[in-house]
């Protein structure tokens, strides 16, 4: 790991750490493994991505939008524009260009999902972490037809690979596993 890929990815961890509820750090240490499974020679950018994918993201609260689809968009979109500042701050504080702190904005925003390579494996990491550590409890919480529904939109970002991972790794219902299957 060079010095400033460490530099960064403690600047991150600082950052989170003043998570009220503590679970900032966990989730990028989460991202941070499930990339390095995925892609252990992913490009530095990808890995600070990844990492600070929700850095700071108690500071905007979905509280503070209105309630409904509408409004969650207009919070993710704000959230993705305040992350991919604070993480290319973070990147240009540790030693990293402009071009590569310019990158890192396109991964966080998602832009190029479905066309870019590296988009598309941050977006995958993504849906897996939710798989892995977050889904059982958002099943819990909702009935059946809005978890269909989840699993239905979280699919849709995924690529065909990760996909047949999930498939492989997530023991799900019939009807869960039926709408992550490859196109």
């Amino acid at each position: 790991m060079t010095d400033r890929l460490h530099r960064a990815l403690a600047l991150i961890d600082q950052a989170n750490a003043a998570d009220p509820k503590g679970e900032a750090l966990a989730y990028g240490e989460r991202m941070t493994a499930e990339l390095a499974r995925l892609a252990p020679n992913a490009s530095e950018v990808l890995r600070i991505a990844a990492r600070g994918q929700h850095v700071e993201r108690w500071l905007l609260p979905r509280t503070d939008y209105p309630e409904g689809k509408a409004g969650y968009l207009v919070w993710r979109r704000e959230q993705a524009r305040r992350h991919a500042l604070r993480v290319a701050g973070i990147m240009a504080e540790a030693g990293y260009d402009p071009a590569d702190c310019d990158r890192v904005g396109v991964l966080l925003r998602k832009e190029g999902l479905k066309r870019d390579a590296e988009v598309q494996l941050l977006e995958d990491v993504i849906c897996l972490v939710f798989l892995r550590w977050y889904f059982a409890d958002f099943a819990a919480r909702h009935d059946e037809a809005q978890v269909l529904d989840i699993v239905q939109k979280t699919a849709r970002k995924m690529s065909n690979a990760a996909r047949l991972r999930a498939l492989d790794e997530f023991a799900l219902p019939p009807s869960l596993a039926e709408a992550l299957r490859p196109n």
